[in-house]
Formats: C-alpha cells, sequence, structure tokens
C-alpha cells in the first residue's frame, strides 16, 4: 500500500459501513448519523433566513411598484430582479429546512419579527434605495456570521449560504452603483 492509498484510507469510512448506515435510521432522510450539526438549532437559523428573505422579496416588490420619477423604469426593474432573487433565495432555505426534516414557516404572522431585515416605509426614490442598500448590508453580514457558525458542521448548508451572500454582495453592489447615480456620489465610503 502506497502513503497515498494509506492516507485515504485513514480518514474513508470503508463502503459496507457506509451501506451500513444508509440502510439505518430510514425516516431520518437525509440526515445522516455523520452529521455533525444540531438539526434542531439549525432549522430554527434558517427560519430566520427564509423569513428575512421573505420580507426582502416583499420590500424590493413594493419599491417596484413604488418607484416613479424620470429614472424609475430602470429602478423598477432592478427591484422587481432582486425580488425574484430574494425569492429565490427563500426557496432555497425552505427546501433545506425540508431536507433536515422540518416545516418551513411561510406563515405572514409574526414575519417581520422573525426576519433579520426590515420592511422600511416606502419614500422618494433614493430613499428606497437606501433602504435596499442598508437590508444588504445588514444581511451580508449576518449570512457571513451563519456561514462561520457551520463552517464544517453541516457543509450543504453552509455553501448554500455562500451562493447567497455572493448574490447579497451583488446586489448591495448594484444598490450602490443606484445610489451614487442619483446622488452623484458615494453614499458609503470605501
Amino acid at each position: 500500500m502506497t502513503k497515498t492509498t494509506q492516507d485515504r484510507s485513514a480518514f474513508l469510512t470503508d463502503v459496507e459501513t457506509l451501506r451500513a448506515r444508509a440502510r439505518k435510521s430510514l425516516d431520518d432522510g437525509a440526515v445522516m448519523p455523520s452529521y455533525q450539526g444540531d438539526v434542531e438549532k439549525t432549522i430554527e437559523l434558517l427560519q430566520t433566513v427564509v423569513a428575512t428573505e421573505l420580507v426582502c422579496v416583499l420590500r424590493y416588490q413594493m419599491h417596484a411598484i413604488a418607484a416613479d420619477g424620470i429614472t424609475s423604469k430602470s429602478v423598477a426593474a432592478e427591484f422587481e430582479e432582486h425580488a425574484r432573487s430574494e425569492h429565490d433565495h427563500m426557496l432555497m432555505a425552505a427546501n433545506r429546512i425540508d431536507q433536515l426534516g422540518g416545516e418551513p414557516n411561510l406563515n405572514p404572522e409574526g414575519l417581520a419579527s422573525r426576519s433579520a431585515t426590515e420592511y422600511g416605509d416606502g419614500g422618494n426614490l433614493v430613499e428606497m434605495i437606501k433602504q435596499n442598500l442598508i437590508a444588504e448590508r445588514l444581511v451580508i453580514e449576518h449570512y457571513q456570521e451563519l456561514i462561520r457558525y457551520f463552517g464544517d458542521k453541516d457543509p450543504t448548508t453552509r455553501i448554500m449560504l455562500e451562493h447567497i451572500l455572493a448574490d447579497e454582495e451583488d446586489h448591495a453592489a448594484d444598490m450602490h452603483d443606484l445610489l451614487v447615480a442619483h446622488e452623484g456620489q458615494p453614499f458609503l465610503k470605501g
């Protein structure tokens, strides 16, 4: 046996053991005994992601409808695009909750209190852009913390959140660009 083969076999579980584990506890669905996270805590945290993303969908959609002014059509289109993206994020988190044996909480009652971000209150175009930029910055930090929390304990949830985080950073950059275009100067200093 070569050193490389020996190194690999030191941490790989033999196939027969994997097959035996797969046949056990079928009621656990995708959650295997090798899962190192806390299933209940993961579901609880992902419920917050679901609520946060739903609030973002609603805020962006409301802003798309309320946008007015000379450049409102292009800004409204950007808001609508972000609403669709946030909806996709919500579905990703809801599906992960389902994979872990939980039930995603899509109940509108208490939605705002379960969300990490705020709905906002409309206003003029620049105020709406600022509200969305603030919300994006908040979720960026929140998702970074969640990614660090999950680390190697739950790589599936971590990778999903990393994907969502990349989109949220993109959204923040878009909102910042819109703000600069409408105010003529950066709102946030690098």
